[in-house]
């Protein structure tokens, strides 16, 4: 049987979409024989350093990335539809993560408009150390093919392999909707064409195919909808579910080597994130006393301009308070603050 990775996935923090718990999502990639495991969720990060930790504690590898929201234009425009293209990124490195950590305080903060939203010009200059995939049927490629605009979907892809190099992929998912089996010939012909690798992937939203009913609630709470409405939105199949490598396999059956792509995205994942460490900048104090000394000497010339006459018990409360901060590791902190 094939390797397979899950590098489209949903947790609970795309908020009122994904009822994917991250421990049991990690655990069943675990049971399924799974080494590695991405985070992908919508426009945000908040998941990413729990996922981080729960696969750390599992033993498996993980990608961490997300699904951003990409503005039809630029994400400075605040005109228009609501509608925006899905484009998945994935970082290799810490570069990468850095790179996605930009995008996504970007997207929030010159490019919210009813969702957090990128460009490509944004990613263009943030692109070193990501991997992009194309996305789901929301994605601007299979949208483009669908429509029969296959120039725009072939300029669109030259776009982003420019920007990405080989680190750019054409996503293939099958979930027996209508329109993914339309388009897949179409992307995977494309694909060949502008010699981009094909990579299979599955719309992860829940971790078992019977939690689909309770997905669907979720969306029926975010569109302010019953579920008896029959004019609503809903997910098209119950197939949105961390499925195992013989079920990928079977759904893509005629594309077999996308499913391999995915072991070798992520085996170009390497990102290691340290905890229980400060990362503040370094300072010296002058004259060759320790930094410490130098505190203490400012705190003194501190209390006598503002308590000239402070007695016993005011010095003891400040030599508490630096000792409590010497012990808590904020020297540098408060030094740094107040140069």
């Amino acid at each position: 049987m094939r390797d397979f990775v899950h590098l489209h996935v949903h947790t609970q923090y795309s908020l009122l979409d994904g009822a994917a718990r991250i421990p049991e999502l990690v655990a069943r990639a675990k049971a399924l024989g799974m080494h590695a495991l991405a985070i992908t969720d919508h426009g945000a990060m908040y998941g990413v350093i729990d996922f981080y930790k729960e696969c750390k504690k599992q033993g498996i590898k993980p990608i961490l990335g997300m699904e951003a929201y990409v503005a039809p234009h630029s994400r400075t425009e605040r005109e228009g539809g609501r509608e925006n293209a899905h484009l998945v990124l994935l970082s290799k490195n810490e570069t990468g993560y850095k790179n996605l950590i930009k995008l996504s305080s970007s997207a929030f903060v010159d490019g919210f408009y009813y969702k957090p939203r990128v460009d490509y010009d944004l990613l263009a200059q943030h692109a070193e150390g990501l991997i992009c995939l194309s996305a789901c049927l929301a994605g601007d490629i299979p949208q483009a093919l669908l429509n029969g605009q296959t120039e725009k979907a072939r300029t669109l892809a030259l776009r982003l392999r420019g920007m990405f190099g080989k680190d750019f992929y054409i996503e293939l998912q099958n979930h027996g909707i209508p329109e993914q089996l339309d388009v897949l010939p179409k992307l995977d012909a494309l694909a060949k064409e502008l010699n981009i690798k094909t990579v299979a992937t599955n719309d992860v939203h829940y971790v078992e195919r019977e939690d689909a009913e309770a997905q669907d609630v979720l969306l029926c709470i975010q569109t302010g909808k019953y579920v008896d409405d029959e004019n609503r939105m809903r997910m098209s199949s119950d197939a949105f579910y961390l499925k195992d490598a013989a079920e990928m396999e079977q759904a893509l059956y005629d594309y077999r080597e996308s499913l391999d792509t995915s072991v070798e995205i992520a085996e170009k994942c390497e990102l290691e994130l340290t905890f229980g460490e400060r990362h503040l900048p370094s300072f010296s104090a002058p004259d060759g006393i320790s930094n410490l000394e130098y505190l203490k000497q400012l705190a003194d010339v501190g209390l006598q301009r503002k308590m000239p006459e402070a007695d016993d018990e005011a010095r003891a409360r400040l030599a508490l308070e630096l000792s409590i901060i010497e012990r808590m590791g904020f020297v540098d902190y408060f030094l740094i603050v107040w140069d």
